[in-house]
């Protein structure tokens, strides 16, 4: 076998010459054969065939890539596992590459020596490599009216294009067909996920942001509510903010805590409940539920009034009931003796 340097040099002649349009000649001014092939485009971890055809009379064969040896004949050269003999016979000469990476892009070459004159033949190998997101925005949590710039670098073959999206809530009126995505003077409804997306015509990535708005504490109206006495009562009090709001009560100036005068305060996220289990004349009058969080407070005012429930004896009287305005009770005249009263004061009149 011819010596390494041999082939070397062979190669790096005929891709000059190739190059350059330029036929080859060998020893003794005869002219050898250069064919080029069609490129191969390959994607990023698939097995690369690479084959030539040999031909007779060939005394030596040989791949390589880039000036360097992969396989002089049966005798592999490359320190690379990833490749391997495949077929080598008078009409056949093929290796192969197995998980194909960006690194074996380039040009190879299948030289062969005749017993008259060398032969090559040379591919360019193109790897396409999909899409991978290496550079995004971590999760955000920022106060409302911010301004919020998101960025997102992807990396691939062809080049990815790279894609801004509200993912939830959904809004297709806030996207971007470039790397950054601009938010200006952000409010609480653009909080949400946000996908960025890389594409090539290999394959598709995605990754996603969770953006957090934090703003001050809005209540809603309270609703008055009307308690009989010695009854359960409960005012309820509601508010939006995040983050969420502490809650605190009060009856005038004067706070009120859980466990206090037959009271309980119960605060389960956006609602706080204020319990009386047992209403006294004391406890009816105007309270005040206040919402705080670290951006503001807010407050609503709910008033505590008495229900008057009607007794047995006025459900019991009728239309014909006389009410007795010193001693509070009640007679009730029959339609029969009405008109004997009334018969009797005639009488009396003769």
């Amino acid at each position: 076998m011819k010596n390494p340097v041999y082939w070397i040099v062979l190669a790096g002649i005929s891709i000059a010459l190739i190059q350059q349009g330029l036929p080859v000649r060998s020893q003794g001014e005869s002219q050898s054969d250069n064919k080029q092939m069609d490129n191969i485009t390959i994607r990023q971890g698939e097995t690369l065939f690479l084959s030539c055809s040999q031909g007779d009379f060939v005394t030596h064969t040989a791949w390589l890539n880039r000036s360097s040896i992969l396989y002089a004949g049966e005798d592999k050269w490359s320190v690379d596992s990833r490749v391997s003999l495949v077929t080598l016979n008078q009409d056949e000469f093929t290796i192969k590459i197995e998980d194909v990476d960006l690194t074996d892009e380039g040009q190879y070459i299948c030289a062969v020596q005749t017993s008259s004159r060398p032969r090559t033949t040379s591919v360019h190998i193109i790897v396409q490599v999909p899409p991978k997101i290496v550079n995004l925005s971590k999760d955000l949590v920022v106060n409302e009216g911010s301004n919020v710039t998101l960025m997102c670098l992807a990396n691939g073959k062809p080049e990815p294009a790279i894609g801004w999206r509200m993912l939830s809530p959904s809004d297709d009126s806030l996207s971007s067909d470039n790397e950054v995505l601009e938010i200006p003077f952000i409010s609480r409804y653009r909080a949400g996920v946000y996908e960025c997306t890389a594409a090539n015509e290999i394959a598709v990535d995605t990754q996603t942001v969770e953006l957090t708005v934090n703003y001050p504490p809005s209540v809603s109206d309270g609703r008055d509510v009307g308690v009989t006495l010695g009854q359960r009562g409960v005012l309820q009090c509601e508010a939006d903010a995040v983050p969420e709001a502490d809650f605190e009560w009060y009856r005038d100036d004067r706070r009120i805590f859980s466990d206090f005068d037959g009271i309980e305060i119960e605060d389960a996220g956006a609602f706080s409940k204020l319990t009386f289990f047992n209403v006294s004349e004391a406890d009816y009058g105007n309270y005040t539920c206040v919402a705080i969080n670290k951006l503001g407070s807010a407050n609503t005012s709910i008033i505590l009034y008495e229900i008057i429930e009607p007794t047995s004896s006025t459900l019991l009287q009728g239309p014909g009931a006389v009410q007795d305005g010193n001693s509070g009770t009640s007679t009730v005249f029959t339609p029969t003796c009405l008109l004997l009263i009334i018969l009797l004061q005639l009488l009396l009149k003769f």
